[in-house]
C-alpha cells in the first residue's frame, strides 16, 4: 500500500484501489456501484446473471432496469449503430438477458438510446473484469439502503484505471532461467499494467542495451503457447523468437497478460466455438460485443524502459505494436517479420489478420 502512495497521489491511488475491488466484485457475480458526482449506478455483469439475482435485482431496480451493449452486439442483435446503447427491459428475465448478450439466433425487439457518461463506464469497467461487454444496470438508490455493504468506484477511476497501472508498473522479481533453445535467458517480473496477473520480460542472452535490441511483444496465447493449438501460430512465434534471440547476440521477450486480443480466456473460448461455426476471428468477437483489438501496448515501452532499452528491432508483423512503441517514446530502428507454421486449422486466422487488422503476412511463404 506505501509503494503505491509513494508513486501515486493519494487519491488516484485510492481509485486504483476502488476500481481493482469492483472488477473484482463483477468477476464473482456481485454488483457494485459506480459513481459519478451526485448520479450512483447499480451495475452488474449480464453473464453473471442467474435467475436467484434476477429477482434480486428487479427488486432493487423497481422496474428501471437497463440492459447496455456495445455497438458491435447491437448490429448482431439487427439494429444498425456505430454506437453503444441502453434498452429498457423492465421486469428483470435472466433467460432473455443471457440470450441478448450471447445467443446468436435472437434479434432485438426494443428501443435502443445512447449511453450516458455513466452508463459507457459501466460497459468499460465490465471488459475491464474480462467478461462479455454487457452490463445490467438501475439507480442505484434503493440497492443502497438495502445492501449498504456495497462496493463500488468513481467513473474517474474507471477512465483512468488503463493509464494507472501503466504507471505503477514496477519490477518485482527477477532469476535465471535457462529455456530448451535459450539457455542463457533471465526472467523478470513486473507488476501492474493492463492484466490481471503479473508480467514477465525474458532477457534471453547479454544484448547490448546502448544498442538497439531486439524486441518480441508476445500476448499470452494459452492454447499456442502451451499446448499447441492448430488454431493460430502464437506457439510457434514464441519458440522461434527464443531461438532466433539465441542465435542472433540476444534480446528481449515480453510476455504480456493480453489473453484473447485483450478479451480473456473464457471469451477467446467463446470466440472458438463462434468461429467452430463459420466465423473469422473477427467476426466472432465483433458477435460476441468486442472490437477488433482491445489491447494496449503502452505499459510494455515502460518495461522496456525499466530494463534500458531505449532502441528496438521490432519482431513483429502487426504494425500497431510499432506505432505504439513509437509514440511511446522509443526509437524503432527497424521491424523484422515473425513466421509461424500454416495449417489447415490457422489459414483462415491469419488470412483474417492480414485482411483486416493489416497485418503483415505473406501467406504464400509461410511454411506448411
Amino acid at each position: 500500500m506505501s509503494h503505491l502512495f509513494v508513486k501515486q497521489d493519494f487519491s488516484t491511488a485510492v481509485g486504483r484501489i476502488d476500481a481493482e475491488r469492483a472488477i473484482a466484485e463483477l468477476r464473482a457475480g456481485r454488483p457494485v456501484v459506480l459513481r459519478h458526482e451526485a448520479v450512483r449506478l447499480l451495475v452488474l455483469a449480464a453473464e453473471t446473471l442467474d435467475t436467484e439475482l434476477a429477482e434480486s435485482f428487479d427488486l432493487v431496480a423497481q422496474g428501471g432496469a437497463r440492459l447496455l451493449m456495445t455497438a458491435q452486439r447491437l448490429r448482431r442483435l439487427g439494429h444498425h449503430t456505430g454506437e453503444a446503447g441502453a434498452i429498457a427491459i423492465g421486469a428483470v428475465d435472466s433467460a432473455r438477458v443471457r440470450a441478448l448478450v450471447g445467443d446468436q439466433g435472437v434479434s432485438l425487439d426494443a428501443d435502443v438510446r445512447g449511453l450516458s457518461p455513466l452508463e459507457a463506464g459501466a460497459l468499460e469497467l465490465v471488459r475491464l473484469a474480462q467478461l462479455l461487454p454487457a452490463a445490467l444496470v438501475a439507480d442505484a438508490a434503493v440497492a443502497e439502503v438495502a445492501f449498504p455493504s456495497l462496493l463500488g468506484a468513481s467513473l474517474a477511476s474507471v477512465a483512468t484505471f488503463r493509464a494507472a497501472g501503466a504507471g505503477g508498473l514496477r519490477i518485482v522479481s527477477r532469476a535465471p532461467v535457462p529455456l530448451e533453445g535459450a539457455p542463457e535467458s533471465e526472467f523478470v517480473v513486473f507488476r501492474g499494467g493492463e492484466g490481471l496477473r503479473d508480467q514477465v520480460a525474458i532477457i534471453v542472452g547479454a544484448p547490448d542495451l546502448s544498442q538497439p535490441v531486439t524486441v518480441r511483444l508476445h500476448s499470452a496465447c494459452l492454447t499456442g503457447d502451451l499446448f499447441g493449438s492448430l488454431k493460430c501460430d502464437c506457439g510457434d512465434q514464441l519458440r522461434y523468437t527464443a531461438r532466433h534471440l539465441t542465435s542472433t547476440g540476444g534480446g528481449v521477450l515480453l510476455y504480456l497478460d493480453q489473453e484473447g486480443r485483450g478479451n480473456g480466456l473464457a471469451n477467446k473460448i467463446r470466440a472458438y466455438d463462434l468461429q467452430a461455426q463459420g466465423y473469422d476471428t473477427y467476426d466472432a468477437d465483433a458477435a460476441l460485443g468486442f472490437d477488433h483489438d482491445h489491447r494496449t501496448f503502452d505499459f510494455a515501452a515502460s518495461m522496456l524502459k525499466q530494463l534500458g532499452v531505449r532502441r528496438v528491432r521490432a519482431m513483429t508483423n502487426n504494425p500497431e505494436k510499432i506505432a505504439a512503441l513509437a509514440a511511446a517514446g522509443l526509437e524503432v530502428v527497424s521491424d523484422r517479420r515473425i513466421l509461424g507454421r500454416r495449417t489447415e486449422h490457422n489459414i483462415r486466422y491469419l488470412a483474417a489478420k492480414r485482411d483486416k487488422a493489416g497485418h503483415m503476412l505473406d501467406l504464400d511463404h509461410l511454411p506448411a
